[in-house]
C-alpha cells in the first residue's frame, strides 16, 4: 500500500533560516497540523556542522568571512558539510510508524537504498554504505542523517550534483587523520559528484528531484502529492530563526573547551563516529569530573541528551565514570546510530588518561 506525501520546495533559502524550517516542520508534524512531508532544500554557499560539533574546529570561519559563505548548525547530528546551489537537499518529515521500522540504523538504511535506487534511473551503481552514505564505485554522493523527536522522524540528506571544490576545502577543516583513515590525500577524492560522473549527460535538479521520488515511491511505498508550505510552517521558522536557529550564540553554542583551569582531550572513534571529550577535574587530588563537553559527528536522538548527560557528570567519581554512563542511559530513552554508551565513557577516559600520563611526564 502506499502512503500519500506532501511533496513540497520553498526555493532557495538562507542556510540557517532553512534549519530553522527543518524545527518548524517537526514541531508542526507533531502537533498534527502536516501529513508526512519530503521538503526539497536549496542552499546558498553555506558551511554546516553538525550538532554536537566543535565549531571552530571544523569550519575555517575566517575563510567563510572572505568569501561569503554562510555558517550555520544543523538540529540533527553527523559531520561539517558545505553547499550551495550545485547540490540538492531533502528531507523527509514522516510518523514513526510509516515506515515500520523501530531502530534509526534500520531507518538510515531503508532510506539511503530508496535514493540510491532513484539515483540508478541515471546508469548510476549507487549503493548504501553503513552508516548513513550513499556510494558510486566506494565515493560519496549523498550524505544523510536523522533523529527521532517522540513520534516525529526527520530523515535527510543532499545529493552532489555538482560543486564548487574550492570552497568546499576553504570552508571545511577535515582531520588530517580521517583523511589517512581511508588512504586519501584530500577530501575531494572521497565525494564524487553527478557531473563528474555523467558530464554533459547531467539531469538537471527537476529530474534529480523526480528521481528520488521514484526511490521512495518504490521502495518505501510513499506516494508524492504536490503541496505548499503552510503560513503556519513558515511564520514558525522565522520565529524559531529568529530567537534561536538563525543566532549566532546557537551556532556558536559548542565552540572550545569548557570551562577555566586544565583541561584534557580525549578521542574515541567507533562505527558510530568520532566523540572527542573535554575534561576538567576537581578536588583535591583530582578525582572527581568538574566540567566536560562532548563533541563530535555522532547521531543521537533527542539531541538534548547529549548535554543532560554533560551535567549528569559533573562531580562523578572517576572510579564510577562507566557505572555512572551506563546508568544515565538505562534511566533516558534515546536513539542512536551505531554508538553506545561505552563509546561516550571511551572518549572520557581517554581525556583522563592523557591527563594522568601528562601528569607523569
Amino acid at each position: 500500500m502506499t502512503m500519500p506525501l506532501r511533496v513540497v520546495d520553498a526555493g532557495l533559502r538562507e542556510g540557517r533560516f532553512n534549519i530553522a524550517l527543518d524545527q518548524a516542520m517537526i514541531e508542526a508534524h507533531q502537533a498534527g497540523h502536516i501529513p508526512d512531508s519530503l521538503r526539497f532544500i536549496h542552499f546558498p554557499p553555506t558551511a554546516l556542522v553538525g550538532r554536537h560539533q566543535e565549531l571552530g574546529t571544523e569550519i575555517d570561519l575566517a575563510y567563510c568571512r572572505r568569501h561569503g559563505i554562510g555558517v550555520g548548525r544543523r538540529i540533527t547530528g553527523g559531520g561539517a558539510i558545505y553547499l550551495d546551489q550545485g547540490q540538492l537537499g531533502w528531507a523527509l518529515v514522516l510518523s514513526r510508524r510509516t515506515l515500520g521500522l523501530a531502530s534509526l540504523g534500520d531507518v538510515a538504511g531503508a532510506i539511503c537504498k530508496a535514493v540510491a535506487t532513484g539515483l540508478n534511473r541515471f546508469g548510476l551503481d549507487a549503493r548504501y554504505r553503513p552508516r548513513n552514505d550513499i556510494e558510486v564505485d566506494g565515493r560519496k554522493i549523498s550524505g544523510t542523517g536523522g533523529l527521532y523527536d517522540g513520534d516525529t522522524l526527520i530523515y535527510q540528506g543532499t545529493v552532489l550534483v555538482d560543486m564548487n571544490s574550492e570552497a568546499m576545502l576553504g570552508a571545511l577543516r577535515v582531520p588530517k587523520a580521517k583523511m589517512e583513515k581511508r588512504g586519501l590525500d584530500s577530501m575531494i577524492q572521497r565525494v564524487v559528484t553527478l557531473r563528474e560522473l555523467l558530464g554533459d549527460a547531467t539531469p538537471g535538479i527537476d529530474a534529480v528531484q523526480e528521481a528520488l521520488l521514484a526511490g521512495f515511491r518504490e521502495c518505501l511505498g510513499l506516494q508524492a502529492v504536490a503541496g505548499t508550505l503552510a503560513d503556519a510552517e513558515m511564520r514558525q521558522a522565522q520565529r524559531l530563526y529568529d530567537t534561536e536557529i538563525g543566532r549566532d550564540a546557537f551556532v556558536a553554542e559548542i565552540d572550545g573547551p569548557p570551562g577555566s583551569g586544565d583541561v584534557s582531550v580525549g578521542t574515541h572513534s567507533c562505527a558510530g563516529g568520532t566523540v572527542t571529550a573535554y575534561v576538567r577535574r576537581e578536588g583535591a587530588d583530582g578525582r572527581r569530573i568538574g566540567q566536560v563537553l562532548i563533541t563530535g559527528d555522532f547521531f543521537v536522538a533527542p539531541p538534548r541528551i547529549v548535554f543532560d548527560l554533560e551535567g549528569h557528570l559533573r562531580g562523578t567519581e572517576i572510579g564510577s565514570l562507566r557505572a555512572s554512563i551506563d546508568a544515565f542511559f538505562a534511566a533516558h530513552p534515546v536513539a542512536v546510530l551505531s554508538i553506545t554508551a561505552a563509546d561516550f565513557s571511551r572518549s572520557i577516559e581517554a581525556a583522563i588518561e592523557s591527563a594522568t600520563s601528562g601528569a607523569e611526564h
